[in-house]
């Protein structure tokens, strides 16, 4: 049956592979039916902060009605999959995917809604000035046709029922000729933004401040009625705070490369685990491209959108979930050997890996979950991929690997050597000598502080390079079409910071980039580029804007905000995970060793320069969450080593890192190898994410050796506990 069950395996990842790419039904190819982000193809994401003093429910409600109203203007643009959600309680974001033309994009849905009731000679009666609220209601009338259906109720301000009033007398005095084609004289016509949302009847004489709209309304379609008609009449002035404008041609530009640097990523993986690990590289490509395969569908059936920071994270999980194969596969040949069959070491070896892949899966699910919970837009986006990644990799490496491995161990592929062990012999009651890491500790903290102090120094002393994501400011990216001269540009420019902020970009220098910590609203941009666009002779097109973004004080401010919780909570929760799972100890050792990365990671920043923006507090998170992956790897290693041998804390201590070395090198490889290519060949946008990944992996392989354990072992002699009791 195990045979049975890894042949239909493969063919269903070969047959899911041709399906995806050739297409079937009407979705056709896993290309057609993936949602990309306006990154990935253009257009225009806004982010709108309401001008009120709301709070509460009240803040709730308003935004609830300003969701409503431009849900409505944008569904008339035309354009496919926009996406409208309400962020941080007062700020409403809208992405446009697809948006030819983004100034006229972020003008339309800028404009504040205007509401008015009409008879049906076009003569407005009242405004959504007069409407003091508008609620859906049960009927509690006793009309029987209309006994629990639902109803909107109006309510008018004195003027406003006033005018109803006049207007409804005449309606039914037959006082009203029509001139609004489809509609008869015994309607009043509510309008938002000159679309009708409604044309009840009236059937009497409304004397009152309140008044109902009956029909086959359901508690949805009452709600959005009325939240439309609330829109017009409570009015919120609506300041736009965040920016992003990506041309088309740039967004396809980055797709491509990021597919092939994610393909290419992707091969190289799958060839290092056939070098190293033989048969078990088989089975680990295999899992891998049923994980990649799995991964896709995964985000289709979640209708999620694919980002290029998405991109980067499919690729960073590529990486991770590759890790769970190597703990596996290292853990089957030390069980070979120490003598075991195949078939025994295979069981034995996933029994022992198993807590190892949990525990480490689980610290970085944490990092995942905080980093979308407390992020926005690309970086939630990344989150999100990641975190997909996560549990699809612990399936496919724990469900799918053992059931290949297994059957392979049956079969007559099962030799030591095959495995990649050249020969066994019984070591049951030997202990591997390790490197004396932990009498070396000191050394590794002195570098430790050397390189903080050096980094941290310089970035203090000449200033960290930080961004207009939060500085708050304007960035702007010009398609020329030729080189210019950036002195006659910066004549045309205004007598700000925005001069010494422009450079070149593009190949042969065609493109350029203007960048100013004024914040600039649509207007001033748009002048700025017809200014540069006169100047210069470029023709009208809608490529000469590739790239455009603002970020507003409030947005920066809040984004430091959220990066400095983000770190707090994870570092609590995974603390408190550890502690639970291993014992405290443990915990502040792998804690000290998280706030080292986090540190080494602004040194890193400070020492080059490197600009920091929003993708900064994702490589952050996962810079956390991979430092913690790592270690929790060893301190597995060290508690079991405790459990079972005699000899002094030291001595396991320096075997168990000894025994995990080949696999955190390995690991931190094949992640590289997964991310390497996205540095070479993909724009800045993904080199501001891969950067601090690379950075990450390097410098939390070092400290879960060098940092984490030699914590947890001075803890250990401070508290006079020389052994690891307990489970």
């Amino acid at each position: 049956m195990k045979k049975i069950v890894s042949i239909i395996i493969v063919i269903i990842m070969l047959l899911g592979w041709v399906f995806s790419v050739r297409g079937f039904g009407e979705g056709g190819s896993i290309a057609d039916r993936m949602k990309l982000g306006l990154d990935m193809i253009g257009g225009v994401s806004v982010v709108l902060e309401a001008d009120t003093d709301a709070t509460g429910s009240e803040l709730k409600s308003l935004m609830d009605q300003v969701q409503a109203v431009m849900e409505r203007r944008v569904n008339e643009m035309g354009l496919s999959e926009p996406v409208i959600t309400v962020e941080n309680e007062n700020r409403i974001r809208i992405e446009l995917p697809g948006a030819q033309n983004a100034q006229e994009a972020i003008e339309s849905i800028g404009k504040t809604a205007q509401l008015s009731f009409r008879t049906t000679d076009n003569q407005v009666v009242v405004t959504g000035e007069n409407v003091k609220n508008a609620t859906a209601e049960v009927y509690q009338g006793t009309q029987s046709g209309l006994i629990g259906t639902y109803v909107v109720q109006l309510e008018f301000d004195a003027a406003g029922t006033d005018a109803f009033a006049e207007a409804t007398r005449k309606v039914i005095a037959g006082e009203i000729t029509p001139t609004m084609d489809g509609f008869y004289g015994n309607q009043i016509v509510i309008l938002l933004d000159d679309d009708v949302i409604s044309a009840p009847m009236v059937s009497t004489v409304i004397n009152s401040s309140t008044c109902e709209i009956t029909g086959n309304f359901t508690a949805s379609s009452a709600g959005n009625l009325a939240a439309l008609i609330r829109g017009g009449s409570l009015p919120v002035s609506l300041n736009e705070v965040q920016t992003e404008i990506v041309g088309p041609t740039l967004g396809l530009d980055a797709a491509h490369k990021s597919v092939v640097a994610g393909i290419i990523g992707l091969a190289l993986i799958m060839i290092i685990m056939l070098v190293v690990y033989r048969i078990m590289g088989v089975v680990a490509d295999i899992a891998l491209l049923l994980y990649v395969l799995l991964y896709l569908w995964v985000m289709i059936g979640f209708h999620a959108v694919l980002t290029l920071p998405g991109i980067a994270g499919i690729i960073l999980s590529i990486g991770m979930a590759v890790d769970s194969n190597v703990i596996i596969f290292s853990r089957i040949r030390e069980e070979i050997g120490l003598g075991k069959s195949v078939r025994v070491a295979v069981q034995s070896g996933f029994k022992r890996a198993m807590g190892t892949i949990i525990d480490s899966q689980v610290t970085t699910i944490i990092a995942a979950v905080i980093l979308y919970l407390l992020g926005t837009g690309s970086v939630r986006g990344f989150a999100l991929t990641l975190l997909i990644g996560i549990v699809l990799s612990v399936f496919t490496a724990v469900v799918i690997s053992q059931i290949l491995l297994q059957a392979l161990a049956e079969s007559k592929f099962a030799s030591p050597k095959n495995f990649g062990v050249k020969e066994q012999k019984d070591t049951s009651k030997e202990e591997k000598n390790g490197y004396p890491f932990m009498s070396k500790r000191k050394i590794f903290y002195l570098v430790s502080v050397a390189l903080l102090v050096l980094g941290l120094g310089i970035g203090l002393i000449r200033g960290f390079n930080l961004g207009i994501d939060f500085t708050g400011g304007t960035v702007i990216q010009l398609n020329m079409g030729k080189q210019v001269d950036l002195e006659e540009v910066k004549k045309l420019l205004p007598d700000t910071d925005i001069r010494d902020g422009i450079q070149f970009a593009g190949e042969n220098n065609e493109k350029i980039i203007l960048k100013t910590t004024e914040v600039m609203d649509n207007a001033e941009r748009q002048a700025l580029c017809d200014k540069l666009q006169s100047a210069f002779g470029i023709a009208a097109s809608n490529e000469f804007v590739e790239q455009a973004g603002l970020i507003g004080p409030s947005v920066g401010s809040q984004l430091k905000s959220n990066a400095l919780k983000a770190v707090v909570i994870a570092s609590i929760c995974m603390l408190v995970y550890i502690a639970i799972r291993f014992e405290w100890r443990f915990g502040i050792g792998a804690i000290v060793a998280l706030l080292h990365d986090a540190l080494m990671l602004f040194a890193f920043y400070g020492l080059f320069h490197i600009q920091m923006n929003s993708p900064f507090i994702a490589g952050l998170l996962i810079v956390i969450g991979y430092s913690i992956n790592d270690t929790i790897v060893i301190f597995d290693r060290i508690r079991e080593g405790l459990k079972t041998s005699k000899r002094k804390q030291e001595y396991v201590i320096d075997s168990s890192i000894t025994a995990c070395i080949g696999r955190s090198i390995m690991t931190s490889v094949t992640t590289m190898v997964a991310i390497l290519p996205l540095i070479i060949l993909c724009g800045e946008s993904i080199r501001a994410f891969a950067l601090p990944l690379i950075a990450g992996v390097l410098v939390g392989t070092y400290s879960s050796i060098g940092i984490a354990s030699g914590a947890y072992y001075d803890l250990c002699r401070l508290t006079k506990k020389n052994k690891y009791k307990g489970a």
